[in-house]
């Protein structure tokens, strides 16, 4: 539910854009802020899950992604701009939240494949997003369409009310939140050096990701002259690509292929699927489109469970919870760079495929230095 309350912000802004007049490359910047406050919660989770516990925290995400949601159904950009910062610090602790829960009970010849499917959240959110919320916006319209998905946040938010007593047992009241504990873990990630380069390649791959979900609607709208139901579907493809593949990249990643191979070559595939949107005009055939959609989505969404498993491998178990939100924070600072960057390329040069063209650069890079690495086999 948080995955698809952040989607939908990449389905309603460019009928926002056209209501309230402001260009639809402003959909970057809207999700840029709402990784800023992701980046800002990210380190703050690993104090917050310890005292308060996993489902209390997650409780809380849902909640705050709510109240963000009802800021942005408001037609006003800074009111709008406030909702995805606060929509971003209900975000930002909910995987570290999960990584916290799993980590304790999945085998170590699974984790990839734990994680992965843990990770389908995310994809399966946005798949929802293409799927229900285009119709939600031509009935209701994009104000109240934003307000309903922050009730489905709500309707969650109540049920997991059911498993909070089992699963928050080991929670602390003798942790507290500080700055200093915001630090520990990005000094953490930064002093070790596997971690340091798996993160790398977490910069590069999420500003991928982010761009294909932020502006694969509007690109497919404005260049390739679908409708928003014909987009809405295309995206929905490509996140149940995504939910496929963070399925078959982790059990590959657990069985065949070691971590930081599957992830080298995954960067690899991002960088030709990039390359492939330079052809696809509004002739090409809306299959083709979506083949494309599909094996992008596939390998752009499909790479985060083969990278938190990785994460939680290089760190000991009671130090998961830290790594990931170490990690996630750089994660997010990629996306929050990135996206402004994507979307001052497309106002400069008119092209979606030529944003993707370019960054499809750091991905292969990123993609071949993990296949040149090898992998620390700490056990």
């Amino acid at each position: 539910m948080a995955s698809m309350s952040t989607v939908a912000i990449a389905i309603l802004m460019p009928v926002a854009a056209g209501e309230i007049n402001f260009p639809t490359t402003y959909v970057g910047y809207f999700m840029s802020v709402i990784y800023l406050g992701a980046m800002i919660m990210s380190p703050l989770s690993v104090s917050l899950v310890e005292r308060y516990g996993a489902i209390c925290n997650s409780q809380a995400c849902l909640l705050i992604c709510a109240i963000g949601l009802s800021a942005l159904s408001i037609s006003s950009l800074p009111m709008m701009a406030i909702g995805a910062f606060i929509l971003g610090l209900g975000y930002g602790p909910v995987t570290p939240a999960s990584s916290h829960l799993l980590v304790r009970m999945s085998p170590l010849s699974m984790r990839s494949t734990i994680f992965s499917i843990k990770q389908t959240g995310v994809p399966l959110g946005g798949a929802l997003a293409g799927a229900i919320v285009p119709g939600l916006v031509l009935l209701h319209g994009w104000e109240r369409s934003a307000i309903m998905i922050g009730l489905f946040n709500l309707i969650l938010a109540s049920a997991l009310v059911m498993v909070r007593k089992q699963f928050d047992a080991t929670r602390s009241t003798l942790v507290r939140p500080t700055l200093r504990k915001i630090a520990e873990p990005i000094k953490f990630t930064m002093r070790n050096s596997s971690l340091r380069k798996v993160v790398l390649a977490s910069f590069s791959f999420s500003i991928m990701q982010l761009c294909l979900i932020s502006f694969w609607v509007t690109y497919l709208i404005e260049e390739i002259g679908m409708s928003l139901l014909q987009a809405g579907v295309a995206l929905s493809i490509a996140q149940t690509c995504g939910v496929l593949g963070r399925i078959v990249w982790g059990a590959l990643s657990d069985r065949f292929v070691k971590p930081n191979i599957m992830l080298g070559l995954l960067g690899i595939g991002m960088t030709l699927c990039s390359l492939s949107l330079l052809m696809v005009s509004p002739q090409s055939p809306k299959s083709v489109v979506y083949v494309i959609g599909g094996l992008f989505g596939s390998m752009a969404i499909g790479w985060n469970g083969v990278f938190l498993a990785e994460v939680a491998r290089i760190a000991k178990p009671e130090l998961t919870g830290m790594a990931t939100g170490g990690s996630l924070f750089f994660t997010f600072a990629g996306i929050l760079t990135g996206l402004p960057f994507f979307s001052l390329i497309v106002q400069q040069t008119g092209s979606y495929p030529s944003g993707f063209a370019i960054f499809s650069i750091t991905t292969f890079v990123c993609g071949l230095i993990l296949l040149l690495s090898r992998s620390d086999e700490k056990k």
